[in-house]
């Protein structure tokens, strides 16, 4: 049939009274829609009232042909209307453009509308009781009325058309579908309730998910359902898949387990209201239960982010009563899971469940070998006790030993002893960096000696390596009062983990109990940190050594002691929310001393962590507008921001409050508040206020932490915060530029992102000092673990991270964060990376933590140390049903080069500028081709007697034998050097074999576990690798095996503390020459620390008296 060229005849059939006309106009109309679309408009009337005409037979033929029309238009609203009016006759097979464009905005809709009706329910936040007082216009103090400090200078009031005069739904992101897109809830949702096509819309998405799922195409349903907020589908989705499991046994028979990783990856990683993010992940959970044999490890991902205390504990208590041995591995994997993802109020509560279940005995003197040594946690023993009635529950000897090993495991003694032990025996520190950064920073200066013993701690974080401060004996006796803090709290970021000796390294300089007072037996700064040295080597892990510190806290009148008592209990008690440390806390708070005041503010944040405390926060913000010390509303303002850690929306009314306030310093805790509560989520709301703050508050301080905060709320979508902050980072202000690097750093932490390096190498050359410092270490916290096969760049900045921290010209603050980057690219030995989420992909709690109260040290340096929080080992651990590590291989299917360590940098030893060559003048040279001349004319002279041929031309090449010798010299090396060049070429091919072996507990970084397999026969994991401690199956337990001895862990006897001055030297020097002479590594963890006590304890009289005196005649490389 020839197509028609006019619809001129057609559209005059639409007013013939014959109803078959009409209809014949219109399948004609429909059939030619495309072409001749611009004829039908006008006829668009007549078309709308066919439809409308109940008595019209034909009328879904009409609102078809009207819906093309439309949405030639574009008039895609109308066009999906009248496609719904269209029934049946609007084929979903077509896949031409008109049916995809319609599907998508029927969907939309839909999302649109269910999304409306399911209201943000869930726990809504306790209202806080407290003065944010609130004038007309919602500002919440007068001045800040007058001026907000978010409002652009020429307006009074935000514009209309502000970021934040939007308004938002408690509990509903603005960025999420159907959160307030205005083109879905203001034109099509009333379109569709004022048409009344409810019901069609809802037999159109019902027709696109049984089309869905005859396909098979699950995602698809699960992506609207969890949009639209509708879970029913998802539940009826999950539900399907399962049903596919059962009827078709193979390879597709994991469909349903895969469906629900993915829910459950897209649960916690898109979905960014709480309460919603909850109802699925409960969904979840009541249909893994349902399944024979579930994944208990996504039931566990699950019970953590869920809070579900009991139900972890019945998990494990079901695995364990069945018996096997696979049941068992499991049980064990999930506990060094929930280790790994929980706080320590949640494993406390799991501990008591499961130690009523083991009875009481008193054999807690031979449970293990080393268990009074390793100063085990005292919470273990009083969870016991609290279940005491066990006596119900008859358990064999088998699963009471499984849950004692359970409770181990819980307790956190296993993981940390197993870090402990990689990190001790693959030490890999480049130490004449280290000694590089020494001679290159002038010790006598505070900032410098700081700058390096935080280098020292970083690179031999957890590592136990302590020997560069007995080697450098003379360097640290420079340390005076804060430098001494810091340098005595540097060891218990060395010895972090090391639980067996952690009492006994710090006991020469922990504040004597038997003396009133404290500050009378040796330097305060060292007691002071000690108790902070104690607090990072038990960092989260609480227990004896919350009690010690907490009493040495109380004891303490010296307000230095009390700095590090409070850091140290923060730390040590890290969410535990215990209100006993919180009241000591606020009670040393109330003296109102600006020295102690901000570490006791920043500690009550640390033990409330995440808690939501809403009493905590009245009394902090209470006190925080009562005191005149900038440095404690600090503390408290960084407290707050604590914790609010992961609330979300519950933190919106702290958050609008601090904000609001005058203090910038509020307006600061205000912006950490958004950074905590929304780390991870990537919420557009809080991105949105953020870069609002960043351009537009008039503090420095308060923009600065803006852009920084990014790098904590987007850090699960790192990719992007390069293209958010490149303006920002090249901003006239050095703030804001400073704060962009630093986004880059924490955002992109150990990925080697390209897009973050080529931001940051610019701003290497900024002409603000404090930028630059910045610049470089966020380019150490981006490259950390990266070697030149990964990330080609890493070669160069190291070289001028290197050249920058020895040039005399350069800043002191570039220098200090020179020295620090060097440091931390080497974190733990170059076998930790930085991470901000756990190897299952859950919030990593303490490296949050320590990244956001690292990035105070722009304030106090001390507070640098947090930053060993957020090391992660990078190590694949094998251990066996006994908790043993046995020894075994798994393989690597990648080129060594590829995931090997960066080489050691090759220092030169003497750093003297060589010599220059002397000048030589013309005249010298014509003197000596002269002399050249005469020489040659003699020896030709005197060689006329011989008559072979050859003798002339030798004679003429007499005086150039040097030359002739220096040639063949020259052959003979290039000879030698292409051999060499051809023999390394022949080694490296041998060397790049794609594939190899690598030894149980052996370094393996994030992007390298894809690439892992087991192929040893008798081990076997229970769980696909991701990284940390594996718990392998040993298919042959009856057979010998061989396993690894943990030694880092081994009890070494120390030295007792000194008591005068000059005893103290002698113990140095004492411990410094026995150490030299111990051959085995075992014993030159402590030896360290044992050999600075005598330093590092010395009373700081005045300036003077610090460094060592120079008649003991230390050998050292230390600079004077």
């Amino acid at each position: 049939m020839v197509g028609l060229s006019s619809a001129a005849g057609l559209v005059g059939f639409l007013s013939e009274p014959d109803p078959e006309l009409k209809v014949f106009a219109l399948k004609t109309l429909d059939a030619e829609v495309d072409t001749l679309w611009t004829e039908i408009v006008d006829a668009i009337p007549q078309i709308e009232a066919l439809y409308e005409d109940e008595s019209f037979p034909e009328r879904e033929l009409a609102a078809l042909v009207a819906s093309k029309v439309y949405y030639h238009l574009q008039e895609y609203n109308e066009s999906m209307v009248f496609a719904l009016g269209a029934g049946k006759l609007f084929n979903l097979d077509n896949g031409g453009e008109y049916e995809e464009t319609i599907i998508a905005k029927c969907v939309d809709t839909f999302i649109a509308l269910s999304a409306s009706r399911k209201a943000a329910t869930g726990d809504q936040p306790a209202n806080l009781n407290t003065s944010f007082p609130s004038s007309g216009n919602g500002a919440t103090s007068t001045s800040a009325s007058l001026t907000s400090p978010i409002t652009p200078f020429s307006q009074s009031a935000l514009p209309s058309k502000s970021l934040l005069s939007r308004q938002e739904v408690p509990g509903v992101d603005a960025g999420y579908p159907g959160g307030d897109d205005a083109s879905v809830q203001q034109t099509e949702t009333p379109l569709v309730l004022k048409r009344g096509v409810q019901g069609q819309l809802k037999n159109i998405i019902q027709r696109l998910f049984e089309q869905c799922f005859d396909q098979k195409r699950y995602r698809q349903v699960v992506g609207v359902a969890i949009e639209a907020k509708n879970l029913d589908v998802l539940r009826r989705a999950l539900e399907q898949a399962s049903e596919d499991d059962q009827e078709v046994h193979g390879e597709s028979s994991r469909r349903g387990e895969e469906l629900i990783e993915y829910v459950l990856d897209i649960c916690m990683s898109i979905v960014q209201e709480r309460a919603f993010r909850n109802d699925i992940l409960k969904l979840i959970l009541e249909l893994l239960n349902e399944i024979p044999s579930p994944d208990y490890f996504s039931i566990a991902k699950c019970v953590v982010y869920l809070n579900e205390h009991s139900m972890a504990s019945a998990i494990l208590r079901q695995l364990v009563e069945k018996g096997d041995p696979r049941s068992l591995a499991i049980a064990y994997q999930i506990s060094f899971d929930l280790y790994d993802n929980s706080t320590q109020e949640f494993l406390r509560k799991v501990r008591q469940e499961i130690a009523s279940l083991v009875p009481e005995t008193n054999e807690s003197g031979n449970e293990d070998d080393g268990e009074n040594a390793r100063e085990s946690d005292s919470l273990l023993q009083g969870s016991a006790s609290l279940g005491g009635n066990a006596g119900q529950v008859k358990l064999s000897d088998d699963a009471q030993k499984a849950f004692k090993s359970i409770l181990d495991i819980l307790d956190g003694l296993k993981t940390i002893q197993l870090n402990l032990e990689f990190l001790y025996r693959s030490n890999k520190a480049d130490i004449s960096i280290l000694n590089k950064i020494r001679d290159s920073l002038e010790a006598r200066n505070s900032i410098f000696h700081t700058a390096v013993t935080l280098s020292n701690a970083f690179m031999h974080a957890g590592t136990t390596h302590d020997k560069f401060f007995r080697d450098n004996l003379e360097w640290l006796g420079k340390a005076v009062n804060w430098s001494k803090f810091t340098a005595t709290a540097a060891l218990g970021v060395i010895h972090r983990g090391n639980l067996t000796q952690g009492q006994k390294l710090l006991a020469p300089y922990l504040p004597k109990e038997h003396i009133a007072g404290v500050g009378s037996t040796g330097s305060v700064y060292s007691q002071g940190g000690s108790l902070y040295a104690f607090g990072l080597i038990y960092a989260n892990h609480g227990g004896m050594a919350v009690d010690m510190i907490r009493d040495h806290f109380k004891k303490a009148t010296e307000e230095v002691v009390q700095h590090g008592g409070a850091l140290g209990l923060g730390v040590a008690g890290m969410a535990s929310g215990d209100e006993g440390i919180y009241e000591d806390l606020k009670n040393v708070l109330y003296t109102d001393s600006a020295l102690n005041g901000e570490a006791v503010g920043l500690a009550m944040g640390l033990v409330m962590l995440g808690t939501g405390n809403m009493k905590a926060l009245e009394d902090m913000i209470q006190y925080a507008h009562d005191t005149q010390h900038e440095k404690i509303v600090r503390g408290l303002a960084m407290g707050m921001a604590l914790i609010m850690y992961g609330r979300q929306e519950a933190a919106d009314e702290l958050i609008n409050g601090l904000l609001g306030d005058p203090d910038p310093t509020l307006r600061y805790g205000g912006i950490m508040a958004i950074a905590l509560a929304y780390c991870g989520s990537g919420s557009n709301k809080a991105v949105r206020k953020l870069l609002h703050v960043a351009v537009s508050d008039v503090n420095d301080d308060v923009r600065r932490v803006a852009v920084m905060s990014l790098g904590f709320i987007l850090f699960r979508k790192h990719q992007s915060v390069p293209r958010m902050v490149e303006l920002l980072s090249e901003s006239y202000n050095p703030h804001v530029r400073y704060g962009a690097a630093m986004a880059l750093g924490i955002s992109c932490a150990g990925t080697g992102l390209d897009e973050a390096v080529d931001l940051l190498e610019p701003m290497l050359k900024d002409p603000t000092d404090f930028v630059r410092q910045g610049a470089l270490i966020s380019l150490a916290m981006v490259l950390v673990q990266q070697n030149e096969t990964m990330n080609p760049k890493v070669g160069t900045i190291r070289k001028t991270m290197m050249k920058m921290v020895g040039d005399r010209h350069e800043d002191a603050m570039a220098k200090f964060g020179c020295a620090i980057a060097l440091g931390i690219i080497d974190a733990g030995g170059r076998n930790c990376t930085i991470s901000l989420q756990t190897q299952t992909g859950n919030l990593n709690m303490p490296a949050i933590v320590g990244a956001a109260v690292f990035t105070q040290y722009w304030y106090w340096f001390p507070l640098t140390h947090f930053l060993s929080l957020s090391f992660t080992p990078t190590a694949v651990i094998g251990v066996d049903q006994k908790l043993e590590v046995p020894v075994f291989k798994f393989h690597s299917n990648t080129r060594p080069s590829m995931f090997d360590y960066p080489p050691e940098q090759q220092i030169k030893t003497d750093e003297a500028p060589e010599k220059v060559k002397t000048a030589v003048l013309s005249t010298t040279a014509q003197a000596k081709r002269r002399a050249q001349r005469r020489e040659k004319q003699q020896r030709r002279e005197s060689m006329d007697v011989d008559q072979t041929p050859t003798t002339p031309k030798v004679s003429g090449q007499l005086p150039e034998k040097m030359e002739t010798d220096e040639a063949k010299a020259e052959e003979e090396g290039k000879e030698v050097e292409k051999e060499a060049a051809a023999e390394s070429s022949r080694k490296k091919v041998e060397k790049e074999k794609v594939g190899y072996e690598l030894e149980n507990m052996s370094r393996a970084l994030p992007a390298q576990l894809k690439y892992l397999t087991f192929p040893d026969p008798r081990y076997e994991p229970v769980k696909r690798p991701t990284g940390g401690v594996v718990v392998v199956l040993d298919k042959k337990p009856d057979e010998e095996r061989e396993t690894i001895e943990l030694r880092a862990s081994k009890e070494v006897k120390q030295a007792a503390a000194p008591e005068t001055l000059q005893d103290r030297l002698q113990a140095a020097i004492g411990a410094a020459a026995l150490s030299a002479q111990r051959e085995g590594e075992q014993s030159a963890g402590p030896a360290g620390a044992a050999a600075a006590a005598g330093v590092l304890t010395a009373v700081d009289e005045d300036e003077e008296e610090a460094p060592v005196p120079e008649e003991f005649g230390y050998e050292t490389e230390g600079e004077e």
